[in-house]
């Protein structure tokens, strides 16, 4: 799958202005959103099954990259495209074990040595952060507020995609991308906005412009770091 990491939608009902899950991402995807995530922290394990499926009937048929947050269980219940793991969650060889050689193994680091070692394991692409102060995401104050310098050192590090995450809004993306990501990922930013297609929309041009103003070549096929899976 050629992937389109500019803009990357993690899910979350309770932060969604009232509207389904669904239906943010089927607005997202109106607006050219290259990835969706399905975290729903706050809803059951049979809820997040319930709406995955939805969600993958959607992404499949836009040809989305879909992963699910944590659980490898679900990611494999519902047939998603990968999973994405933290800290506390199983590591990537083990993940990878369960899901399959194909399947899209992402890694949540915040430091430049994080980066390498998921890069060691064998991760197919990362999430920097927190990059900016953030509610809507539980932080270590280690991981809070890195700064856009950590982007920039992660990217000069390794070889791999990499979307900022944590406080990301149209307004600051650009500078996320100019210091080197390939893409932001973000939850209120498209799921809170009053037309989450418009905000996808805004959120990919602010990606475009700091790609290239840093230099980096981003296109409308997506970025020219490694493409993951």
């Amino acid at each position: 799958m050629n992937v389109d990491w500019r803009t990357y939608l993690i899910t979350q009902a309770d932060l969604s202005a009232g509207r389904t899950t669904p239906e943010i991402v089927g607005a997202a995807i109106e607006g050219g959103v290259g990835v969706v995530q399905l975290r729903e922290k706050h809803a059951t394990v049979r809820e997040r099954l319930r709406v995955g499926r939805e969600v993958r009937s959607l992404t499949a048929d836009a040809g989305v990259l879909f992963v699910v947050n944590d659980r490898v269980d679900l990611a494999l219940a519902i047939d998603a495209d990968g999973v994405h793991l933290g800290d506390d969650d199983l590591p990537i060889d083990a993940a990878r074990t369960l899901l399959g050689d194909d399947a899209v193994v992402g890694r949540s680091v915040s430091t430049v040595a994080g980066a390498e070692r998921a890069e060691a394991a064998g991760a197919d692409y990362l999430g920097v952060g927190a990059v900016f102060r953030t509610e809507s995401k539980d932080v270590t104050p280690e991981q809070a507020e890195r700064g856009v310098e950590t982007v920039r050192r992660v990217a000069d590090a390794v070889d791999l995609p990499l979307v900022g995450v944590g406080g990301i809004t149209p307004e600051n993306a650009r500078e996320v991308a100019a210091a080197g990501a390939d893409g932001v990922a973000v939850i209120t930013a498209i799921a809170a906005a009053d037309d989450p297609a418009e905000a996808t929309r805004a959120l990919r041009g602010a990606v475009d412009a700091g790609r290239a103003e840093g230099g980096n070549g981003a296109s409308a096929a997506g970025p020219e770091r490694g493409a993951g899976r």
